[in-house]
């Protein structure tokens, strides 16, 4: 059954070729391959989701499987070819225009640290003693009592 965040057998077909092979063990031993199709459909709902890899639906294989070929597909441009044949598809059927794309950076990920130029909410002030009682005599109502 194909849901309609998977690739079309005619997408399929044109991503297939592209894809390693997935190489099996010469002694025949380890887990069996899921799917380069089954992998490349939970990364492209990865993609499409934005949610954690952590959170794929259990319909596609397990998400280190999914991250896996997905970080290999990267380092090797496989998955840059992959992105570039579905949009061109998608511009043949008439259902992308790339005049009308936009960027959108609502997700923007904090680095860990803070430049100590920033200042936090609740900026702390000096705590002594000193600092203290100079603020009770400059505060308006000691000026009120004082005069």
């Amino acid at each position: 059954m194909a849901l309609y965040d998977e690739l079309t057998e005619e997408q399929w077909a044109v991503v297939e070729p592209i894809l390693p092979r997935l190489k099996v063990r010469k002694d025949g031993r380890g887990r069996p391959w899921r799917t380069n199709r089954e992998a490349l459909n939970g990364i492209l709902w990865i993609l499409r989701t934005g949610a954690r890899w952590a959170d794929l639906p259990e319909r596609y294989p397990s998400y280190a499987t999914c991250y896996r070929r997905f970080a290999g597909w990267v380092k090797d441009g496989t998955l840059r070819k992959i992105l570039e044949v579905l949009i061109e598809d998608l511009q043949a059927r008439g259902k992308i225009d790339l005049e009308e794309c936009f960027v959108d950076a609502t997700f923007v990920g904090a680095k860990k640290g803070v430049p100590r130029s920033v200042k936090h909410a609740v900026e702390r002030g000096p705590r002594s003693w000193q600092w203290q009682m100079l603020m009770v005599f400059r505060s308006p109502y000691t000026q009120q009592v004082l005069h």
